[in-house]
């Protein structure tokens, strides 16, 4: 099944709606990882997830922020669910500053390029303070998965280094090469 999943990739973009794959890609993952972060659209999902997720007996994280992004987004509060805990967050509560939509929005202009760049520009620590601050505690969400003793604080300063250090980017560029 996961085999066949690349070839609806094509299909589910012609169709620029999420669709049921859109569930199933972390779930049928050929790798099966045994620790997942995922960002989920909405409350629904990530029960969903979390239900699946303590079923198949991985470590997970699963977010999403209360006004529909799919990620901690900073925007609003958001929820975390993990094997052992569910919490909702307020942007306060990370010690980041909140983000207006506006910094963290493409715009239905913005290409693949344009995105790439906003990526790449926070991992050189020159992107602007709104991505590079969703970039932080996304990143610290996924190293309290593997580090659960270490606090969100602890998490992001440990993501914080890494992007201003460039071992961020560093490993990026080795995951491209490794999967060319």
């Amino acid at each position: 099944f996961a085999y066949g999943m690349k070839f609806v990739g094509p299909i589910r973009k012609a169709l620029q709606v999420p669709t049921l794959f859109n569930l199933l890609g972390p779930l049928v993952n050929p790798s099966k990882p045994q620790n997942q972060v995922i960002g989920t659209a909405n409350l629904t999902q990530l029960r969903l997830y979390t239900n699946v997720f303590q079923k198949m007996g991985i470590n997970y994280t699963i977010v999403t922020s209360t006004d529909g992004y799919d990620e901690i987004s900073l925007t609003s509060s958001f929820k975390v669910a993990t094997a052992t805990e569910e919490k909702i967050y307020s942007v306060a509560e990370t010690g980041l500053p909140a983000v207006l939509p506006d910094e963290i929005c493409g715009g239905k202009d913005q290409t693949l390029e344009d995105a790439k760049k906003v990526f790449d520009d926070v991992l050189n620590n020159e992107g602007k303070r709104g991505p590079k601050n969703v970039v932080l505690i996304n990143s610290a969400f996924a190293i309290h998965t593997l580090c659960p003793n270490k606090s969100i604080e602890e998490c992001i300063a440990e993501a914080k280094e890494s992007i201003e250090s460039g071992k961020a980017m560093q490993a990026l560029k080795t995951y491209v090469t490794l999967n060319s």
